[in-house]
């Protein structure tokens, strides 16, 4: 039996790009909104050649799940690498920061919104929850930090999420400046 050939098939090549054209058009558009069509259109295939990479609508949107959260891993490895000190709420602060420097560009962040809205899709819910086990024990091993304060972690992304969605910093109300206070997002 020979050793397998390093050369990578068209297909394998192709996936990583109809992912990252499924997140993009994904986070635009959400699950229901947006077509696969769409995605191939982005990804500048046909349609039936997605098809033939995913064999379901729900599979293209999980790979685009699955690339968000290597890019959002990517960045909390990141910024853990760059803490200023290796105490736990350091590197907890500076994973903070790096992902808050991550969804400026707001496509992750929607993306994880709109799988938040379709998790009652079971392939999509298993999907997201794996994302979110994968970035909570990220959080945890990373940093050592005890799990009270991991889960304020993860809590405190979940707020920059709605703060972020909701454009609550365009609010100049007092519940605004309570939900926001001290936190602060890129540019």
């Amino acid at each position: 039996m020979s050793p397998r050939s390093s050369i990578l098939s068209t297909a394998d090549i192709r996936r990583p790009i109809v992912a990252k054209a499924a997140l993009r058009e994904f986070a635009r558009g959400g699950y229901h909104g947006a077509t696969v069509a769409d995605v191939a259109r982005e990804a500048k295939i046909s349609p039936a050649y997605v098809f033939k990479l995913f064999p379901r609508k729900e599979s293209v949107f999980v790979a685009a799940l699955e690339e968000c959260f290597v890019q959002i891993l990517q960045a909390l490895s990141d910024g853990a690498d760059a803490a200023e000190s290796p105490a736990p709420d350091a590197v907890l602060d500076a994973m903070g920061a790096a992902y808050a420097g991550l969804i400026s560009d707001r496509a992750l962040l929607m993306l994880q919104v709109h799988a938040q809205s379709a998790a009652d899709i079971p392939e999509i819910g298993e999907a997201l929850r794996s994302g979110l086990a994968r970035v909570t024990e990220f959080a945890k091993e990373r940093s050592g930090a005890p799990d009270d304060d991991v889960q304020r972690f993860i809590a405190y992304g979940q707020l920059c999420h709605l703060l972020v969605t909701a454009r609550v910093e365009e609010a100049p109300a007092s519940w605004a400046r309570i939900l926001s206070h001290g936190i602060r997002h890129p540019e």
